[in-house]
């Protein structure tokens, strides 16, 4: 039976507090074989993993360069071109996997923020990510970043594509997130897919670009048909809109580009539930109901006229643990309409790692099978 004491450390372990050196002390064993490691070993990082409806958060809390950059979106570009190795290490195998998402605080840039974000994944670094948000809601809270009050706190957070308002309720157990300026950007858009034919969809903007069409214009029930028909059925219309389409941002060039596309239901299930199917990047899936997709997914219904602000809405991904949504203001970004949107869940704690890079490991930076195997 564990003690109050033990408790303690495991949490502190968990939110980043703990020090190492803690650990190396209780064991000479420990402590040689920390030293034979770091003869050997080029770079360490240490990350807390989490994970949002099932979607990974592997917040990365040493190791990975501060990027250079005015605002957080300057920063993310700093870190494509000139610290990509990082996340590749972090997010390729052998430390990481096809389907893993990151996270990585930053110094923000926005006056009253409490820090920045850069996120990560597979393929590159994205603009917006909504359960990453969640998890880094709670992570700051838990580790003493952010200060509670009453169990709550409200703060700042700057994403690459502009300030989020994070609002923590429950002492961490629930997380909120007041979007940028959400936006449809298209409606029934016509895209011909190959194999399938010409079909529409709407593209939407919840701090990055997605698609979004009812699953059964491609053939596909999102209750049956096999995942891997999902993905690649998702990744022909990204692949034919982003060949043969220009997505634009009214404010910001660097925003304007295809994030992924999301495959929908026709219409809520008995429990109120809209079940969806987030491909993003180069072909990963969102295990959540994905934050930024839900978030375009009522900028797109807002603007049809299907939803109100103040309607709560609820969407589930393919674990079907769901997010709740809905539009908390109506306002105009650039000439065109835009919306607020808030969306709130729960995120939770998975482990926490120290990844080492030994110089003379082939693979140190990491490796795509489907890269290798082309290769």
């Amino acid at each position: 039976m564990g003690t109050a004491g033990s408790r303690h450390d495991a949490h502190l372990a968990l939110t980043g507090q703990h020090p190492a050196a803690a650990h190396q002390h209780a064991s000479g064993v420990a402590n040689r074989s920390t030293m034979d490691s770091q003869r050997h070993t080029s770079v360490t990082y240490r990350t807390i993993d989490m994970h949002t409806g099932g979607e990974p958060a592997r917040i990365v809390l040493e190791g990975f360069p501060e990027p250079q950059g005015t605002t957080v979106l300057d920063k993310r570009a700093d870190a494509m071109t000139r610290l990509d190795v990082h996340r590749r290490r972090l997010m390729l195998e052998p430390r990481g996997h096809p389907e893993m998402y990151g996270a990585l605080p930053v110094a923000a840039s926005v006056p009253g923020a409490a820090f920045g974000v850069l996120f990560m994944h597979h393929s590159g670094f994205s603009t917006m990510c909504g359960h990453a948000t969640i998890a880094l809601g709670r992570w700051a809270v838990d580790s003493g970043r952010v200060a509670l009050h009453d169990g709550r706190a409200d703060f700042v957070l700057e994403c690459p594509c502009g300030p989020v308002d994070v609002h923590v309720t429950e002492g961490g157990a629930s997380v909120a997130f007041d979007s940028v300026p959400a936006f449809a950007a298209e409606l029934d858009l016509a895209v011909e897919v190959p194999g399938i034919g010409r079909v529409p969809c709407d593209i939407g903007y919840g701090g990055a670009f997605y698609a979004i069409l009812p699953a059964s214009r491609l053939g596909i029930d999102l209750a049956i048909t096999p995942i891997g028909q999902q993905r690649a059925a998702a990744r022909a219309v990204t692949d034919a809109i982003r060949a043969g389409h220009q997505v634009r941002h009214p404010t910001a060039q660097e925003l304007g580009f295809l994030y992924g596309t999301i495959l929908t239901d026709d219409a809520p299930s008995q429990d109120g539930i809209s079940r969806n199917l987030c491909v993003f990047g180069e072909g990963q899936i969102d295990r959540s109901p994905t934050g930024s997709g839900v978030t375009a997914r009522l900028a797109v219904d807002g603007a049809r006229g299907l939803v109100r602000p103040g309607e709560q809405r609820r969407f589930a991904g393919p674990t079907g643990v769901p997010f709740t949504g809905e539009i908390v203001a109506e306002q105009r970004l650039a000439d065109m309409p835009a919306f607020r949107v808030r969306v709130s869940g729960s995120a939770f704690y998975s482990g926490s790692a120290t990844f080492v890079v030994e110089a003379g490991d082939t693979l140190r930076d990491g490796f795509d099978l489907d890269d290798t195997a082309r290769g």
